[in-house]
C-alpha cells in the first residue's frame, strides 16, 4: 500500500490589503496675502509708527524678522528723519515705511526724504491729500493710510491709496468708538484695495480671525512695543505688563481727544486739572516740543490751524493737544512714568512676555498655522 503523500501545511490566510488613510496636508501659516506681495514683506504683520518708540532698531529688528516695519517720524525733524531712513538700511535689506503727518508744514520735505532714500511704504495716520498721494505713487512709493471710519477707507481709496490700515476702537493711541470686528468688515466690503486690520490683534489667532474677515493683515503697535527690541525703558515696560485689561482706558484729558492709555496717577490727576491750569502746561509743552521737532512757531500754528480744521477742534482743545508729544516722551524716552502719559491698546491686558521681534514675529505665524490646521482637520 503506498504510503499517503504528505499534505504540505496550509499557509495562514492573507489579510484582505487594507487602506491606509492618505496623510493630510500640512497647513502652512498664511504667509502670502495682498499686503506681502503689495509691499514685498514676507509676513502678513505691520509694525504701526509709534511716536518715540518706533525708532530704528525696532523698526529693522521688525523687517529683518520678515514683517514690514513703520518709522515714526513726526518726533523728528527733518534731517534726523534722514538719519533714522539711512541707520535702518544699515540694519537691513527689507523694506520698510515711515509714518507721517499729511497736515505738517514740512510734509513735503519729509516726502522728499521718503522718495530719495529709496523707502517702499509712507504711512499716514491723517488722510493724505490726492496730490501728495499721487506724487509718491509716481515715485514708486506704496501709500498706506490709517482710517478709522468707513468712509475714511472710501475717500482714500477713491483718491489712489495702495491700501488702508483700519484701527478699531482697541487700538492704542487716538482711537474710535467701534471695535474692530465691527468696522473691519464694514471697510472690506466697500473698498477694493488690501485692508489691514488693527486693534485688538497679539497673536496667532487674530491674524486668522482677520484673514477670514477679509483683511489681508494685521498691524500691531503695543505688541512690538512689549518686545525686546523695543527701546521703551524697562520701567515702563513693566507698568504695561502688570496692567489689566481694566487698566487700560480711555479720556481726553491729556489733548481733548479720544486717546488710549493705561490709567495712572497723572492721568487720574489731569481729568481733575481745571481748563486754565490745563491751558497754561499745555503751551509749555508746545514750546518744549517746538524746540525738539526743529518747527518755527509759524510753522505750528500752521500745522494747528490744519488739524483743528481736520478734526474740528476748539483752539482751546487745539492747545492741550500739544501735551501730546511730550508726555509720550517723558515716559517712552525719559522713563518718567510718574510724569508722562503710555497710550496703550487694550491687548496690553493680555500681554506678558517681552520677545524679539524676530521671536514674536515666528510665534504668530505658527500659532496661526496651528489654528487653520485644526479649523481644517489638517496636520500642524
Amino acid at each position: 500500500m503506498p504510503p499517503t503523500p504528505a499534505v504540505p501545511p496550509s499557509k495562514p490566510p492573507v489579510p484582505p490589503p487594507t487602506e491606509t488613510a492618505p496623510t493630510p496636508p500640512r497647513v502652512p501659516p498664511p504667509a502670502g496675502t495682498a499686503l506681502t506681495r503689495l509691499v514685498g514683506v514676507r509676513r502678513p504683520i505691520v509694525q504701526t509708527g509709534m511716536g518715540w518708540v518706533a525708532g530704528p532698531r525696532l523698526v529693522s529688528a521688525t523687517a529683518n524678522a520678515g514683517a514690514l516695519g513703520i518709522l515714526a517720524s513726526a518726533t523728528m525733524t527733518v534731517d534726523r528723519l534722514r538719519e533714522a531712513v539711512r541707520e535702518v538700511r544699515s540694519r537691513t535689506d527689507a523694506p520698510f515705511g515711515v509714518n507721517l503727518r499729511a497736515d505738517a508744514a514740512d510734509a513735503g520735505d519729509r516726502v522728499r526724504v521718503i522718495v530719495e532714500e529709496g523707502v517702499r511704504v509712507a504711512s499716514f495716520a491723517l488722510a493724505p491729500s490726492p496730490g501728495l498721494i499721487a506724487e509718491l505713487k509716481e515715485a514708486g512709493v506704496v501709500v498706506i493710510p490709517t482710517v478709522g471710519a468707513r468712509r475714511h477707507a472710501e475717500k482714500v481709496a477713491a483718491w489712489g491709496a495702495d491700501a488702508v490700515i483700519v484701527q478699531g476702537g482697541e487700538g492704542g493711541g487716538h482711537t474710535g468708538e467701534v471695535a474692530t470686528t465691527v468696522l473691519l468688515p464694514q471697510v472690506v466690503d466697500a473698498v477694493r484695495i488690501p485692508v489691514v486690520a488693527a486693534g485688538g490683534f497679539f497673536d496667532g489667532r487674530g491674524l486668522v480671525a482677520a484673514l477670514a474677515y477679509g483683511a489681508a493683515g494685521v498691524a500691531m503697535g503695543t505688541r512690538f512695543l512689549l518686545t525686546s527690541d523695543s527701546t521703551v525703558p524697562d520701567a515702563v515696560k513693566a507698568r504695561y505688563l502688570a496692567a489689566t485689561v481694566q487698566d487700560v482706558t480711555v479720556t481726553r484729558a491729556v489733548d481733548g481727544m479720544p486717546h488710549r492709555m493705561l490709567r495712572t496717577d497723572l492721568v487720574d490727576s489731569l481729568e481733575h486739572t481745571g481748563r486754565a491750569r490745563a491751558l497754561l502746561r499745555a503751551v509749555r509743552h508746545a514750546a518744549a516740543f517746538r524746540e525738539l521737532s526743529g518747527q518755527s512757531w509759524r510753522g505750528m500754528l500752521r500745522d494747528g490751524r490744519a488739524l483743528r480744521h481736520a478734526e474740528d477742534l476748539t483752539w482751546s482743545r487745539l492747545l492741550l493737544a500739544a501735551n501730546t508729544p511730550m508726555r509720550l516722551k517723558a515716559s517712552m524716552v525719559d522713563g518718567r512714568t510718574d510724569l508722562g502719559v503710555m497710550a496703550s491698546g487694550q491687548v496690553a491686558g493680555v500681554i506678558d512676555d517681552l520677545p524679539s521681534c524676530a521671536e514674536l514675529v515666528d510665534r504668530i505665524m505658527g500659532e496661526a498655522g496651528e489654528v487653520l490646521a485644526a479649523l481644517t482637520g489638517h496636520a500642524p
